[in-house]
């Protein structure tokens, strides 16, 4: 069963910022859209890049290898060269604390 990861306290994760953490071998970033959290994975589907370090336009992660464009909400891929989306996971915030986890196992 997945189980809830602690990411960064509310007062510590400033809006427009990211945070990654790895879940079980899984590089995830987390995202605060002003004060809204969101997770995808943190592998661009086109090449291995990180997406954690592109830059963040509006609701959309870029891609800095090759300039693709990635929904922070919903993991779709938006423009070439990729095509296939990236994972995207549930994010909570509990007792101040903003949460993550990896539920595609089971």
């Amino acid at each position: 069963m997945a189980e809830w990861v602690d990411v960064a306290r509310v007062e510590d994760f400033a809006p427009g910022t990211v945070r990654t953490l790895e879940i079980e071998g899984t590089a995830i970033a987390v995202f605060n859209l002003n004060g809204r959290y969101y997770a995808i994975e943190d592998m661009c589907s086109h090449e291995a890049e990180t997406l954690s370090g592109g830059e963040v336009a509006g609701e959309e992660i870029i891609c800095p290898r090759h300039g693709a464009h990635f929904s922070i909400l919903t993991g779709a891929a938006l423009s070439p060269p990729a095509y296939e989306p990236v994972a995207t996971f549930p994010v909570c915030v509990e007792g101040g604390m903003v949460r993550v986890k990896d539920d595609r196992w089971g």
